[in-house]
């Protein structure tokens, strides 16, 4: 492996991790180094995902199919990882109080 294609590479898993974070609704709490590890990985879990459905990979251009398929991978990634760092796009909609317990007795209704 090249200089070059390790930093295609990271520039590809930028990208590619910066796309599936788009996707994303929400603020995830993942640092960018690992938004990048995940688009890296992503790129090479997508280009085999897209060959195994059969998406056509080496065609002149753009292959928008595989790249589809790339930002996907890369959209669960962060998602799972924004689960394991502590919330981000699936925190609780109660904004930290508890779900379930006794109101006060001001917030009380009657």
């Amino acid at each position: 492996m090249t200089i070059h294609s390790v930093f295609g590479a990271i520039l590809i898993g930028l990208v590619i991790g910066a796309l599936g974070r788009l996707v994303l609704p929400g603020k995830q709490p993942i640092p960018i180094w690992l938004t990048i590890l995940v688009g890296i990985v992503a790129a090479f879990l997508g280009t085999a995902l897209a060959r195994g459905m059969g998406i056509p990979i080496d065609t002149p251009g753009v292959d928008w199919g595989e790249l589809l398929v790339q930002v996907i991978v890369a959209a669960l990634g962060v998602g799972l990882l924004s689960m394991a760092f502590g919330g981000g796009t699936f925190r609780r909609p109660t904004g930290g109080r508890p779900m379930f317990g006794r109101r006060s007795r001001l917030t009380r209704r009657w």
